[in-house]
């Protein structure tokens, strides 16, 4: 007899849904898996068969093939053990086939039956959630977390034996109501802690309340490092799809703790300037796709502090995905897309030595390694970031100052997100750095004036066609930020400054 049910393996940072037929026929006892199970799976042979035996079930004395659908969809893991289980005992008719075609079952066995936590339940309950009929039944520790997803019929599931009883309808799954949402202010540290470095703070502004990409080059003890982890306390908290994306994210990485709700905070990801490649962008071994910072930073911040001490190819593998928000990752049996849709922000030193900011009279380096050192950026991964700052030590007496907080500076960036969801209402756009240039030139044209001041920046060279339209929607988040229609002169000439020195 050939009996079926759901299950879902994770393919990069979605779930794919899959079919788990067994068919128990006549023959030598045995059991063979097949549809492109790597070696996780094809040990869950010994893992259900251990937990069948310590269940009130029997183990079909008799040979038994394991079919994997899509058979072309490499699968890894051991998500798919429990549904493996319920395929066997349906085909032996311990449980009613109708019963187990019904549900999408995830879970590891463990040898006495017990159903063990999997990740990724966020990414298989999205696949689940609208398909008629269709029950996700999930270990109880991960009950919380597919609890998360609005609309779906989900259940716990203790051990195999309780499995068993539910598609028998003696038991029910375990319930739970869903999780009450995470805290969206959940404090982190604040901007008035910030002494001094005025410029900086501003442009800290202008970049959470426009989307922007942000770089901070200067002497160390200067405060970048501090300020850029002071952004995400200014960006406005996730939606709720926002935050499903992001939790599903994390949920697939493990990095999703028992009891966690929705991640409504965007993420801060700072990884080591020795990062590979494939930790920073994504990737792995055939049939393998791990997700990499830039991923994990989705909807949120990635910040790269000592920017020039990381590997010039996984800089320059950055390119792609600031332009498009996404990472295309290529295998020879799989193609995977990563979502990546971050803000950047660099911190660098001057110089090796640190001290070359300005006339440079304290620098030790030699004018080769300087410039070395400048070009390990390379100029067209500069020509993406919106805003370049140079960062200077504040004085002695700044350090008094009392800045604003992280709630004040977040409140007028919010006000400023209202007024670009308004007029981005209808589109794909949601902040002003989304935009593409010709459609601001077109249907949002700045003051007349202000065009002028572009045009003859990008005439003179002091600007790409690139650096033009990302300079125009600086222009656009500060007159936002002003409460303006629409930007003027002022606000071109103060965007090209915060492209830096070379653009103004």
């Amino acid at each position: 007899m050939v009996a079926r049910t759901g299950s879902a393996v994770i393919v990069g940072v979605r779930a794919r849904p899959v079919t788990v037929e067994a068919d128990v026929s006549s023959g030598l006892p045995g059991m063979t898996v097949v549809g492109l199970a790597d070696a996780a799976i094809n040990e869950a042979r010994d893992r259900v068969r251990a937990a069948v035996q310590h269940s009130c079930a029997e183990w079909p004395r008799t040979r038994i093939t394991v079919a994997l659908l899509p058979s072309s969809l490499p699968k890894r893991g051991s998500a798919l053990d429990a549904a493996i289980a319920v395929a066997v005992l349906a085909a032996g008719r311990q449980v009613p086939s109708e019963a187990a075609a019904r549900v999408c079952v995830l879970g590891e066995l463990g040898l006495d039956g017990r159903l063990h936590a999997v990740p990724g339940v966020i990414a298989a309950a999205l696949a689940v959630r609208g398909r008629s009929g269709l029950r996700l039944l999930v270990p109880e520790a991960n009950l919380g977390e597919a609890m998360l997803v609005p609309d779906l019929d989900a259940g716990g599931v203790r051990d195999l034996d309780h499995l068993i009883a539910i598609l028998r309808g003696d038991a029910a799954p375990t319930d739970a109501s869903p999780q009450p949402l995470a805290d969206p202010l959940t404090s982190g540290p604040d901007l008035a802690d910030v002494r001094g470095q005025v410029e900086a703070r501003s442009a800290l502004e202008v970049a959470a309340a426009g989307g922007h990409h942000l770089s901070l080059i200067g002497e160390p003890g200067a405060g970048k490092s501090m300020l850029a982890t002071r952004l995400p306390g200014l960006l406005p908290p996730l939606g709720d799809e926002a935050a499903l994306e992001v939790t599903a994210i994390r949920s697939i990485a493990g990095q999703l703790a028992p009891g966690d709700g929705l991640w409504r905070r965007p993420p801060f990801v700072a990884p080591h300037h020795t990062a590979s490649s494939v930790a920073i962008i994504g990737g792995g071994q055939a049939g393998r796709v791990t997700v990499g910072a830039i991923t994990l930073a989705h909807r949120g911040v990635l910040f790269l502090d000592e920017a020039p001490e990381f590997a010039r190819s996984v800089l320059e593998a950055m390119r792609q995905p600031l332009e498009e928000g996404e990472v295309r990752v290529a295998r020879a049996d799989l193609s995977v897309t990563l979502p990546a849709r971050f803000q950047l922000v660099l911190a660098a030193n001057p110089c090796p030595c640190g001290r070359g900011l300005g006339d440079g009279a304290d620098c030790s380096c030699s004018s080769v390694q300087r410039r070395r050192y400048s070009a390990r950026i390379s100029g067209p991964l500069a020509d993406r970031i919106d805003l370049r700052l140079q960062v200077r030590r504040p004085a002695a007496g700044a350090l008094g100052d009392d800045g604003e907080s992280t709630a004040v500076v977040a409140e007028r960036v919010r006000q400023a997100r209202e007024r670009m969801r308004a007029r981005w209402h209808g589109t794909a756009w949601q902040v002003n750095a989304d935009v593409p240039g010709p459609a601001l030139r077109r249907d949002w044209p700045a003051e007349e004036r202000a065009t002028s001041i572009l045009s003859r920046a990008v005439a003179r060279g002091a600007l790409t066609l690139r650096g033009a339209d990302r300079v125009l929607r600086v222009a656009w988040t500060l007159a936002d930020l002003a409460d303006r229609v629409r930007p003027g002169s002022d606000d071109i000439a103060r965007a090209i400054a915060l492209r830096g020195p070379e653009a103004a």
